[in-house]
């Protein structure tokens, strides 16, 4: 009779602990990745964020990622040359 009652109160906490794992799962899935990242959280796994590429029909594209006060400018020619520039502004004051 012990041995019983003591299976079922580990199958009660158990249970307990299962329920507990799975209304914690759906906040974790629509938490917010921080400002200035350069990827967001979707189901769990970082993807890369949006990015503002202009691709032309000849297969060149130009792309701006911001940074803080920075600007990185991304170009890839039809000819596969690429350049990358970055630029920021100084904003500190004294």
């Amino acid at each position: 009779m012990a041995t019983v009652r003591k299976m079922l109160m580990f199958g009660g906490a158990a249970l307990l602990a299962a329920s507990g794992l799975s209304a914690a799962a759906p906040a974790q899935q629509n938490a917010q990745t921080p400002k200035g990242w350069n990827y967001e959280i979707r189901d769990g796994k970082r993807v890369p964020k949006p990015t503002n590429r202009i691709t032309n029909k000849d297969g060149s594209w130009r792309e701006e990622v911001r940074q803080g006060n920075c600007i990185t400018l991304k170009e890839m020619s039809a000819a596969g040359e690429y350049k990358e520039t970055r630029q920021c502004s100084g904003g500190g004051g004294n």
